[in-house]
C-alpha cells in the first residue's frame, strides 16, 4: 500500500480526539449509482471474525468499496493490515418514518485503553438535515458506557447531524455515542456499515512522517462543550493513554497528568545502622 493512502498523524490525532474521521465523497459517482440497487438486495451475513479479504466475493461491490486506495488506507491505519469482520449491515431509514434511534455506543462496557475496533459506514446518496443523518457526540468514544445506557439523552452540547455529499464514508470508534436521526424527507436513506476488528497491535500503522507535527497536540488537546469542568478532563487525560498506546511512546503527556498518577515509586528500607529511630546496639 502506498503511504499517501495511509492516514496522517494529524489525522489520526483527529480520530483519537473526536472518536470519528470523514471522507466526503471518497467513493466514485458510478458505484454511487449502483449502490441503492446492491444494497436492496442485501449483502450477505458471515460469522463473526471473518478475515475481511474473505468476507466479500471478488468483484462485488462492497469489495470494491474496501478496496478503494483511499479507504483502504483509512482501514490499514485504524486497524492494520488482515482485519477482521465483526459483522456488517444494511441500514434504510424509510422516508417520513416518524422515528428516530436513541442514543447509543456499538459496545457494551469495553475497558481496552490500547485497542479499538472501527466501524466504517458509507452513505450513497446526499444526505442532507432533513433526511435525518446519523447523530454523533464528538469526543465520546472514552466515556464507558453499556450500549443504550445513553439513551435517555437526548440532545448533548456539540452534537452534530451527519449531512453529507454522496459517496461520503466515514469511520467511528466502537464506543461514540450516535444514533440515526428521523428522516422527515421523502427520501429513502440508506447506510451501510461494517464492523472491523484489528488483528495486530495497532501501533504507529499510518503515515507517521508528521508525527511531530504540533497540530497533533493541538488535535489531542480539542475540548468538546458537553464536558464537565472537572470529569471532561478525564477524557483528555483517556486519550493521551491511547495516543501513547498507538505510538509506543510513553513520553507523550503535554499536561503531566498521566506521568502523575502512573508514578509508582517503591519503598526503599534504610539499612538499620542508618535508621535513628533503631535501638543502638549494645558494644
Amino acid at each position: 500500500m502506498h503511504r499517501k493512502h495511509l492516514l496522517t498523524s494529524v489525522q489520526m490525532a483527529h480520530f483519537v480526539a473526536n472518536g470519528s474521521f470523514r471522507m466526503d465523497a471518497v467513493v466514485p459517482a458510478e458505484m454511487n449509482a449502483q449502490a441503492i440497487e446492491v444494497l436492496d438486495q442485501g449483502i450477505p451475513a458471515v460469522p463473526y471474525g471473518t478475515p475481511l479479504a474473505q468476507t466479500f466475493p471478488d468483484g462485488s461491490f462492497v469489495q470494491k468499496l474496501v478496496q478503494l486506495p483511499e479507504v483502504a488506507g483509512a482501514i490499514h491505519s485504524l486497524v492494520g493490515p488482515d482485519p477482521t469482520v465483526d459483522h456488517h449491515a444494511v441500514h434504510i431509514r424509510k422516508a417520513n418514518e416518524g422515528e428516530a434511534q436513541n442514543l447509543h455506543a456499538d459496545a457494551i462496557i469495553d475497558v481496552r485503553e490500547d485497542a479499538f475496533d472501527v466501524q466504517l459506514m458509507y452513505y450513497p446518496q446526499e444526505v442532507t438535515l432533513e433526511m435525518g443523518g446519523t447523530l454523533s457526540v464528538p469526543g465520546s468514544h472514552l466515556r464507558r458506557t453499556n450500549e443504550s445506557d445513553t439513551g435517555r439523552y437526548q440532545n448533548l452540547r456539540g452534537q452534530t447531524r451527519l449531512t453529507c455529499p454522496a459517496g461520503t464514508v466515514v469511520f467511528l470508534h466502537h464506543g461514540i455515542w450516535h444514533g440515526g436521526r428521523r428522516n422527515d424527507s421523502g427520501i429513502d436513506r440508506y447506510m451501510f456499515k461494517i464492523r472491523f476488528n484489528p488483528t495486530v497491535r495497532q501501533v504507529r500503522l499510518w503515515n507517521t512522517d508528521d508525527l511531530y507535527d504540533p497540530a497533533v497536540a493541538e488535535e489531542l488537546g480539542t475540548y468538546f462543550p458537553w464536558y464537565e469542568n472537572a470529569t471532561g478532563r478525564l477524557e483528555l487525560y483517556n486519550r493521551v493513554k491511547l495516543w501513547q498506546a498507538l505510538t509506543g511512546d510513553d513520553t507523550f503527556d503535554p499536561e503531566y497528568w498521566v506521568t502523575r498518577v502512573t508514578n509508582q515509586p517503591r519503598r526503599v528500607v534504610a539499612q538499620r545502622s542508618l535508621n535513628p529511630h533503631a535501638a543502638k546496639e549494645m558494644a
